[in-house]
């Protein structure tokens, strides 16, 4: 375990350097990096993690209220200190100097919920009933670690960057650290299967495990599979989305 975990941190403090100099024209107008000013409570959520889950879940990157706040995937702030027991500082010298007003970096103490985290963390809860248990199964790992905020303060998720004219140089730079990274984390967890939440995800995690086929037998790597986002964003989310996720991976848990 103990090299799982450290395989892990390398991962992403390697991720956090290399996308402190990230840089993007309109739309984006903001960029959180919570692997940077909330590393305590992002490495907190990495100790937690046992070798060879049956799932590594991958989410796209952090929103707003969850992952930007607390530094955990999808970590709404009550999920992440009832359910996970994380309720660590975040370091406010090291928080965005650039921030949207709307959109401050409070740390533990932003009341605002996230509903794709309270939804994936409530799940979690529902179906193993302790944090122990579920870290025995699975494991959640967001696939870009920044934040990206428009001017008005909406938030952009990856699919929405600008990728033209002197933006084209940074998105693909971008892409390769977060690949890289989610390259490391199979390779540090040897799961079993990869779900992506969402067509993104699942696509991104595809596309990495493709990549890994030169250097990895084939019958070594996981499988990928696509789930529902928990985003309100989607109305098939908002019908239930917990009973969705678990009639989609009952196979899963099953063998």
């Amino acid at each position: 375990m103990a090299q799982t975990i450290a395989l892990l941190e390398r991962a992403a403090a390697t991720l956090r350097d290399r996308c402190a100099g990230v840089h993007f024209g309109a739309p984006v107008a903001f960029i959180y990096n919570p692997l940077d000013y909330a590393w305590q409570a992002h490495r907190a959520y990495l100790r937690m993690a046992q070798p060879a889950p049956r799932v590594l879940f991958v989410g796209m990157n952090p929103g707003p209220f969850g992952m930007a706040q607390t530094g955990v995937p999808f970590g709404e702030v009550a999920a992440v200190k009832d359910f996970l027991g994380i309720d660590a500082r975040v370091a406010r010298i090291t928080a965005p100097a650039h921030m949207h007003a709307k959109r401050p970096v409070l740390g533990f103490a932003c009341q605002r919920s996230e509903v794709s985290g309270a939804r994936v963390w409530s799940w979690a809860r529902e179906r193993f009933g302790t944090r122990a248990k579920f870290f025995q199964h699975a494991f959640m790992w967001n696939w870009c670690p920044l934040a990206f905020m428009s001017v008005s303060g909406a938030n952009l998720t990856p699919d929405k960057l600008p990728r033209g004219g002197r933006n084209a140089k940074m998105a693909r730079e971008l892409s390769a650290a977060c690949d890289e990274a989610l390259a490391a984390a199979i390779t540090a967890l040897q799961p079993a299967h990869v779900v992506g939440f969402g067509a993104f995800a699942a696509k991104r995690a595809q596309l990495v495990i493709d990549g890994m086929r030169a250097a990895v037998e084939a019958d070594a790597l996981p499988n990928v599979l696509q789930v529902l986002h928990p985003s309100p964003a989607s109305p098939a989310a908002n019908r239930g989305w917990a009973p969705q996720i678990d009639r989609a991976l009952a196979h899963l848990w099953t063998r």
